[in-house]
């Protein structure tokens, strides 16, 4: 899969990611041309794709466009990197990139949604609203962990027009959803499609894992990271963060990252609140039987020191239930660093019951996954 925002060279060429990448929904300008080409990929409607919202419940795409384009906005990202081998004698320099994405008006004081991949690294933010309004922005706060990012603009409140957030967790499939976002530098372009599934598994930018995501078959392509995905009543249902594709473009297979999610860190990083992520320090694998299997424990983890071993399967955490690798991540996602749970744990035929102490997440994987 690759994630919605390619972040490309202002002087210099592109390089292509592998065959299944996940692609990051911001598009690419360069200055190095003096024409531009534009390839325009036509997708054939599919006889499920509605051309009304209403005909089920809710508004129609026109409708819930005119109320919430106001509340998406265009977000344009200048980096600076350091590259050993750039500049006309190969003796290194500083080189610029640019990328965009898009993101979601959140509250009347400036604050806005978007997917942290788009602003990771930058050096210059700007806002570009449905008017032709534009801000420089900056960044309050990010947590790689979900790939939620908080930025922030001095304009006035009557200016700013936040969109309502949807409550993700009653997504279900076959929902009717809209996509508006700035894919290949095309602000406000809408799509629909449906809820294609819910509850889906990918990766954060720094390799963990976001647990609840929607697919969705409504078009995202590169410049729609971070652009919301809206509900039959226009409230956003997620933030739209990666596509699984051969191309690098939309083949129908879209995930966004669920509201609930989105806003409850948007929430703390506004709150001035530093994001912590409790953490056990295992990689699993699914059990054929029901609940997370251990498939190894990393050195020095709360797990380590509890006694978890590879091959346990957990079943259950605080006496719930885990029928799932996603459950128990989502459960352990609800605690906070420094809290004792039980686990309850099948190892070679026994059951039992081991406190573990949670730490802190680290700001890598150790695992990768």
């Amino acid at each position: 899969m690759r994630r919605l925002s390619r972040f490309l060279p202002i002087l210099g060429g592109a390089v292509a990611g592998g065959a299944i990448a996940l692609a990051v929904a911001s598009g690419n300008t360069s200055t190095t041309h003096s024409s531009t080409t534009t390839t325009v990929i036509q997708q054939s409607r599919g006889a499920g794709v509605p051309t009304s919202l209403s005909s089920t419940k809710g508004e129609t795409i026109n409708q819930i466009y005119r109320t919430d384009s106001p509340g998406v906005v265009d977000i344009t990202v200048t980096s600076q990197t350091n590259s050993p081998g750039f500049g006309p004698f190969g003796g290194g320099g500083t080189q610029q990139t640019q990328g965009e994405g898009a993101g979601v008006v959140y509250d009347t004081k400036g604050d806005i949604l978007t997917d942290e991949h788009v602003v990771s690294g930058a050096s210059s933010v700007k806002v570009n609203f449905q008017d032709g309004r534009s801000a420089n922005a900056t960044v309050v706060g990010t947590d790689p962990s979900t790939d939620v990012a908080v930025i922030h603009v001095n304009v006035p409140a009557s200016e700013l027009h936040p969109i309502p957030f949807a409550d993700s967790s009653s997504a279900q499939v076959g929902d009717p959803v809209v996509a508006i976002g700035s894919p290949f530098s095309l602000p406000e372009t809408t799509t629909a499609g449906i809820v294609s599934a819910v509850g889906r598994s990918i990766q954060a930018p720094n390799q963990y894992t976001i647990t609840g995501a929607i697919q969705t078959d409504a078009a995202i392509n590169p410049g729609n990271s971070g652009g919301p995905l809206l509900d039959a009543n226009g409230h956003v249902l997620g933030l739209n963060d990666q596509i699984q594709t051969n191309s690098g473009s939309s083949a129908g297979v879209g995930f966004a990252i669920p509201s609930n999610t989105a806003a409850r860190i948007a929430n703390e990083i506004i709150s001035g609140h530093p994001i912590k992520h409790a953490y056990v320090g295992v990689e699993l694998n699914q059990s054929s039987t029901g609940g997370a299997k251990i498939q190894s424990v990393t050195a020095g983890s709360p797990a380590s020191s509890a006694g978890l071993q590879a091959g346990d399967v957990i079943a259950a955490l605080n006496g719930q239930s885990i029928g799932s690798t996603q459950q128990f991540i989502e459960t352990v996602d609800t605690f906070s660093p420094g809290e004792t749970v039980t686990m309850t744990v099948n190892r070679s035929g026994q059951t039992l019951h081991i406190k573990v102490t949670l730490g802190t997440r680290p700001q890598t994987s150790p695992t990768g996954g």
